[in-house]
């Protein structure tokens, strides 16, 4: 059985993605180590016990971690695969690990030097598939309820083989999802709030959550890439901030320009729904500023980005988040929170924050 879990990540964030799983481990009574290559882009963690590695793949909840993109078992690495044949060594590694899944994917780290064995990635896939699917490793149908295979090049001839459980991973090819910037957003920041969306909002709720002719607060909104995103979803924006906003998005209609201080801003009616915020401040301080928000029911959502020390990163974003929950809980507010560090982050993490009305509590994702 395999005991290692590969964890893919933020190339440079190997040392928070360890420290991350090391912790969270530990709390399901799970120990082993993390081995870490700077900038690698992904992170091995090998539990002292065999069977642990599919415990934490099971029930170690994937919405929870931080700055892991996936989580996948996998088994010993399979070196110097020949040139002629590299199908059938991964075959018989992935027959030993699982049988009947439902999807495959062959991944490299996001590394510029991974990238460039994508190609072969994706020309590989389809012979590859069609092997597993002879051997009934994978199923003669693509099914989204059953385990995905994983095949993870780390070098040319280079691979870990294992799965992951689609109901607690990243549904994303390279946990990454696929966005188009939209030439007429005001910055490419645009894409984090989108990123955000897809992460955290289950698409049967985007109807519900994301719906047309809701209000959303923009604070810090200049020049108004995260308001673009509202926007695009026929919501009504108030975007503040001392800055200017993009011409196109104040011909919509569908923005009022509040030139203040976000930290000063406060709203005058109860009916937002969306609070989003991507302020170039100390975390702490914007933490203190959505939990004030939240504290007085000026918002049912809230996303918002967190800029990361430079130091103990993990250990600093896990207290500013424990202490909201804490916070909110004390005022008898029920809260989900969840927190990532997406794609089209860099030196930041983004959080999503819902609040659970006592009348009906969300379906869980």
């Amino acid at each position: 059985m395999s005991n290692k879990i590969a964890l893919y990540c933020r190339p440079g964030f190997e040392k928070e993605c360890a420290a991350e799983i090391t912790d969270k481990a530990s709390q399901k009574n799970v120990f082993g180590f993390a081995r870490v290559k700077e900038n690698s882009g992904y992170v091995i963690f090998e539990c002292y016990q065999a069977e642990d590695a599919d415990k934490l793949a099971r029930e170690l909840p994937f919405r929870e971690l931080i700055f892991a993109r996936q989580m996948i078992v996998v088994g010993e690495l399979l070196k110097d695969l020949p040139p002629e044949d590299r199908i059938t060594p991964i075959v018989n590694a992935l027959s030993q690990q699982i049988e009947g899944a439902g999807d495959l994917r062959v991944e490299v780290a996001d590394t510029n030097e991974s990238k460039e064995l994508l190609k072969f990635c994706r020309k590989f896939t389809v012979p590859l598939r069609n092997a597993l699917r002879q051997e009934k490793i994978l199923l003669a149908k693509e099914n989204l309820k059953r385990p995905v295979i994983h095949v993870f090049f780390i070098a040319s001839g280079c691979c870990y083989t294992g799965y992951s459980y689609s109901h607690n991973s990243s549904p994303f090819y390279m946990g990454i999802p696929r966005l188009k910037f939209p030439s007429d957003a005001p910055s490419r920041s645009t894409l984090k709030l989108e990123e955000a969306f897809h992460v955290f909002i289950p698409y049967d709720e985007w109807d519900e959550r994301l719906d047309s002719g809701m209000n959303a607060v923009d604070l810090g909104a200049c020049p108004g890439g995260w308001t673009y995103q509202l926007v695009k979803r026929s919501m009504m924006v108030h975007a503040v901030d001392n800055g200017p906003m993009a011409e196109s998005l104040m011909e919509t209609g569908q923005v009022r320009h509040h030139r203040v201080d976000g930290f000063k801003f406060q709203p005058t009616s109860n009916n937002i729904t969306w609070l989003v915020c991507d302020m170039v401040e100390k975390p702490a301080k914007v933490a203190a500023l959505m939990t004030e928000w939240l504290l007085n029911g000026w918002c049912r959502e809230a996303i918002f980005n967190l800029k990361l020390p430079m130091k103990k990163r993990y250990e600093e974003v896990s207290h500013i988040l424990n202490k909201m929950q804490v916070q909110l809980k004390e005022q008898g507010i029920n809260v989900r929170i969840q927190a990532k560090q997406l794609y089209h982050d860099r030196e930041e993490v983004t959080v999503h924050v819902q609040r659970i009305w006592a009348a009906g509590i969300p379906k869980r994702d």
